[in-house]
């Protein structure tokens, strides 16, 4: 029997409500985390960073300068701005997949130099990338599988996804949403 102050419409609505609550992630909603960390390892130079990037409302510049340097160019030592939405992105993916782990960086930032030299030598890689505007990471979460990690990357909409399970790694990009 339904409630003689609960009208159709606030039935349908809440059925509605408890569906897509049901369909979302147990992961505690990214825009209530109070700060906002990442923990890297770079496969390329053996270098460990775990840092608070985001707290109190506010990107940390210090923290992103060393995620900056940490997700550099390793071929050739130059350093860009990586995207504070990339940024986001990793976290919350940690977030959803409901680990601390460190994510293993195969690329982060790459040079305009280095990415024409993967494009001509490489298959997969995208002649404008947008590793190459500090807005797309290659990685994998070792405590993880790779096709879950592809999966809540996907489910999250933040941009592009690519899957890359012969390479043991999954691309994520905060360009359009898309994925191969």
């Amino acid at each position: 029997m339904i409630n003689p102050g609960f009208d159709r419409r606030s039935f349908l609505k809440y059925g509605a409500l408890s569906a897509l609550a049901a369909l979302t992630p147990t992961a505690p909603a990214f825009a209530s985390v109070r700060e906002r960390s990442l923990a890297f390892y770079n496969l390329h130079t053996d270098e460990n960073l775990k840092t608070v990037y985001w707290a109190d409302g506010d990107y940390i510049p210090e923290s992103l300068a060393a995620i900056n340097h940490h997700m550099r160019d390793y071929r050739n030592g130059e350093v860009h701005q990586i995207h504070p939405r990339l940024l986001d992105a990793l976290c919350e993916l940690r977030i959803r997949m409901d680990t601390t782990a460190r994510i293993e960086l195969i690329s982060g930032y790459r040079s305009v130099a280095t990415n024409a030299m993967l494009h001509d030598h490489t298959d997969g890689v995208a002649q404008h990338s947008l590793h190459v505007e500090g807005m797309a990471a290659d990685i994998r979460i070792p405590e993880r599988s790779l096709s879950l990690l592809r999966k809540t990357a996907i489910s999250m909409k933040a941009g592009g996804v690519g899957y890359y399970p012969a390479s043991q790694f999954v691309h994520l990009d905060v360009g359009r949403i898309r994925t191969w």
